[in-house]
C-alpha cells in the first residue's frame, strides 16, 4: 500500500529572509567579484570626472564632476547587480538547480530572492563612489545627492533582471568575462559614458532602445533637471519585465529537465 505524502507549500512561494540570507552569504563568498564591482567605478570616476580642465564646468545644477560622478555610481550599480544576477551559472554547474528542484521554491520567489540579492551589493558601489565624489570636487543641492543615489540605485533594478536571465542562458565558466564587456558596450551604446547629445541623430535614436537609457536617464534628472523622464521611467519597466520573465522561463525550463 502506498500513501501520498503532501508537500506543504511555503508561504510567499519561498521568498522568506532565511532564503534571502542564504543566497547573500553565497554571493559574499565571492570575494573577486565584489572587489571587481567596487573597485573599477570609482577608478574610472577619479579618471575621468576630476580633470583640472572641466571639473569646475556647471552641468544642471551641479558641476561636470558631479555628472560624472552619478554616470560611473549608475556603472557601478549596473555591474554589481548583473553579477549578481548572474551568479546563478555557476550555481547550475554547481548542482544547485536540482537541489532546487526537490523543494516547493516557487520560480517567481527563486527570481525575487535573486533580484533582492542583487540590488542589496548593487548599493555597495552607488555608496563607495559617491563618497570619493564628495571628496573630489563634485557638486549639487543635497536633495540632488540623494536623488541621484537612490535612483541610481533603484534603476540598476533591469539589470539584476539581466543579470539573472544571462545566467540562465550562459555557460558558467565566462558568463561575466561575457557580461563585463557586453555592459561597456551598452553603456556607450546608451548614452551613459557620453552625453546623447553627443552620439548625433542616429545613435541618440538608437540608444533609447537601449537597456542603458533609462538607468542613466533616470539618475541623473535630479542634477541636470532636463529632458523627458517618461520614455526613461517605460524604458525601465519594459526591460525589466522582459528580462524578469524571461529568466522565470529559463528557470522553468532549467528545473523541469533534472
Amino acid at each position: 500500500m502506498t500513501t501520498a505524502i503532501e508537500r506543504r507549500r511555503p508561504a510567499l512561494g519561498g521568498f522568506t529572509p532565511g532564503m534571502i540570507g542564504l543566497e547573500l552569504r553565497r554571493l559574499l563568498r565571492n570575494k573577486r567579484t565584489v572587489v571587481f564591482t567596487v573597485v573599477m567605478p570609482p577608478v574610472f570616476f577619479l579618471i575621468f570626472g576630476t580633470g583640472s580642465e572641466y571639473k569646475t564646468e556647471p552641468a544642471g545644477v551641479g558641476n561636470v564632476t558631479a555628472y560624472v560622478m552619478v554616470s560611473m555610481a549608475v556603472y557601478g550599480a549596473m555591474l554589481a547587480t548583473t553579477s549578481g544576477g548572474a551568479m546563478v551559472a555557476i550555481e547550475r554547474a554547481a548542482g544547485w538547480s536540482r537541489q532546487l528542484r526537490l523543494t516547493p521554491l516557487r520560480p517567481l520567489a527563486y527570481v525575487a530572492v535573486k533580484m533582492v540579492i542583487a540590488m542589496l551589493i548593487g548599493a555597495v558601489p552607488v555608496v563607495v563612489v559617491f563618497a570619493i565624489g564628495a571628496f573630489s570636487g563634485a557638486e549639487m543641492p543635497a536633495a540632488a545627492w540623494l536623488g541621484c543615489g537612490l535612483l541610481a540605485w533603484v534603476s540598476a533594478l533591469v539589470f539584476a533582471a539581466f543579470g539573472l536571465f544571462m545566467g540562465y542562458l550562459l555557460p558558467s565558466e565566462n558568463v561575466m568575462q561575457l557580461l563585463g564587456p557586453l555592459l561597456a558596450v551598452l553603456s556607450f551604446a546608451g548614452g551613459l559614458f557620453v552625453p546623447l547629445d553627443q552620439l548625433g541623430d542616429v545613435f541618440g535614436t538608437i540608444a533609447k532602445f537601449t537597456p542603458v537609457y533609462g538607468v542613466g536617464e533616470l539618475a541623473r534628472y535630479p542634477l541636470t533637471r532636463s529632458g523627458d523622464l517618461v520614455p526613461a521611467i517605460v524604458n525601465v519597466v519594459l526591460w525589466t519585465g522582459l528580462f524578469a520573465a524571461g529568466a522565470m522561463w529559463r528557470f522553468r525550463r532549467d528545473t523541469a529537465r533534472v
